[in-house]
């Protein structure tokens, strides 16, 4: 095992798994896939990567504990997949509609909870990139219970919107409700992942240099393009929206890139 941890594909793989991101992958995975005819596909693909995010884990890790999400992403999705595998018909219908949103609400709930314990769960896997002199600071506490709370408000945007989609539209295959709203949530949580930490610290060193706010939206911007294409393939009345979405999202990402940019480093402590 150390011998694999070692190598630079090793040291790589660890790094990767030393995201919080990463350890969402497979609550990520089963909310973009689930619903009518997919529920058996998400479930399994979820759980697969759990069980190998544990496994490599321990291989390129030897001795370290497992964290909390890695322990709740294996129950969770196990429990579910026995569950699925021995439901009746109508228990089957019924986590076909609505497991994507049960899936969201319990990872709403895990957030909330590690911060009411005061242990958000995204602390685990940064004070494994981080030295341990800095693992009492305020600021690096406060950086992760935001990072954290922005992700339970992503996963509970998400909810919301599969619940709308099922409950009020009764269009479990809506497209925005279903794919371009929860996807949108993701993506905005894992560019301010990204980019809340660095801002964080120098705002609290009172550094004349702080990232700009235009890089955290760069990347939201540019998912218009992808939206708008979306919308032209699923939509065929809105093609007006599409076009609207794409030439949007072009000059939003070119005005955003450029004016990040620019300020990148010269921006001072407000």
């Amino acid at each position: 095992m150390k011998a694999v941890a070692d190598t630079a594909g090793g040291r790589w793989l660890a790094g990767a798994l030393d995201n919080p991101v990463v350890g969402m992958s497979p609550w990520i995975i089963f909310s973009v896939l689930a619903g009518p005819g997919r529920f058996g596909l998400a479930v399994g693909l979820a759980l697969a990567v759990s069980i190998v995010l544990v496994v490599l884990g321990r291989i390129l890790h030897p001795g370290e504990s497992l964290k909390v999400l890695e322990v709740a992403d294996v129950f969770f999705f196990a429990v579910l997949a026995i569950v699925g595998a021995f439901a009746d018909e109508g228990t089957h219908h019924w986590l076909e509609l609505y497991a994507d949103e049960v899936t969201n609400i319990a990872l709403v709930v895990i957030a909330l909870g590690s911060m009411a314990l005061r242990m958000p769960f995204t602390l685990q896997y940064a004070r494994e990139r981080v030295d341990r002199a800095f693992w009492d600071s305020p600021v690096f506490k406060r950086v992760n219970y935001v990072i954290t709370g922005v992700w339970a408000g992503a996963f509970l945007v998400a909810a919301v919107a599969g619940g709308y989609g099922d409950l009020v539209l009764h269009n479990p295959n809506n497209i925005w409700t279903e794919w371009i709203i929860q996807i949108l949530a993701i993506i905005a949580a894992l560019s301010f992942t990204e980019w809340y930490p660095d801002y964080a610290r120098a705002k609290a060193r009172g550094s004349e240099q702080i990232p700009s706010v235009n890089g955290l939206l760069v990347p939201l911007a540019g998912m218009l393009i992808p939206v708008g294409i979306a919308v032209l393939i699923f939509e065929d009345a809105a093609t007006w929206l599409g076009i609207g979405l794409i030439v949007v999202g072009v000059l939003a990402a070119k005005m955003l890139s450029g004016n990040a940019d620019k300020e990148s480093g010269k921006r001072p402590v407000q």
